[in-house]
């Protein structure tokens, strides 16, 4: 039997705005080149979590954490370069955010701040990170045209694309399909199954169905307290182990 390596560990983590508690001591492992999910209801704790894991909480000012998260053995908590950490874990939002920009230079300018300044390098990036993207096909011809004049649906892969421009080792979508069309969002799940194959993917989602037809293994959040986490085959058959996680699946709340 092949051992799984755990890439992130969650222990004990509780999160706070003021004085409204909104994580409650969660616990859990994410395995290397799997698709977590994460579901539940708004307001859950879903965000805050994935905000927990590179450390942009840190820029909610009455934010506060606790617990340890470790990332390939490192303590997020304690880690003095946080840039590194961001590096490391790219993230995309769940509404596109385009750079005033060429679709080129979205892509390239996190790798340019980074260092990497000739051409024949940036150029080969971008290409490869928007074919990841499955947009390359459809930008090829006019890189030099700004994102923000992309369709909604080609911007999300524009967003993605940027992400991955950081080479991360874990890629972070928080709600990634909540403004953009089906057919889009099947062709970036097909994109999904194929960058598991190079990288940790942490799915947020409010859909079952896709938690369902993408990850390996899936987390309930409800309330800011886990509910249940196992592998999919558990997690939506007939005999979860908690009753919340069968009622939220089959719709009877949430």
């Amino acid at each position: 039997m092949t051992t799984q390596q755990t890439t992130i560990s969650v222990s004990d983590l509780r999160v706070s705005y003021g004085s409204k508690e909104v994580i409650h001591g969660i616990s859990f492992d994410i395995f290397r080149n799997e698709i977590f999910s994460v579901i539940g209801p708004a307001q859950s704790g879903k965000t805050s979590l994935l905000r927990c894991l590179n450390r942009t909480i840190d820029f909610s000012p009455h934010a506060r954490m606790s617990g340890t998260i470790t990332v390939d053995g490192q303590n997020v908590g304690t880690m003095r370069n946080v840039f590194d950490l961001r590096r490391k874990i790219g993230m995309v939002a769940p509404l596109p955010v385009g750079l005033p920009l060429s679709i080129y230079d979205n892509v390239a300018f996190a790798p340019r701040c980074a260092g990497l300044t000739h051409k024949s390098d940036l150029d080969a990036l971008v290409e490869k990170c928007l074919t990841q993207a499955a947009l390359w096909e459809e930008v090829k011809d006019r890189l030099n045209s700004l994102g923000t004049a992309l369709s909604g649906g080609q911007q999300q892969r524009l967003t993605i694309a940027r992400a991955l421009s950081h080479q991360p080792d874990i890629l972070c979508l928080d709600e990634f399909s909540i403004a953009i069309d089906p057919v889009t969002t099947m062709r970036i799940e097909d994109v999904l199954q194929e960058l598991k194959n190079e990288m940790t993917i942490i799915l947020v989602t409010n859909l079952t169905q896709q938690a369902r037809r993408l990850a390996s293994r899936t987390m309930f959040l409800y309330n800011g307290d886990l509910v249940e986490v196992d592998t999919n085959e558990v997690i939506f058959s007939n005999t979860p182990a908690k009753r919340e996680t069968y009622d939220y699946i089959n719709g009877l709340f949430g």
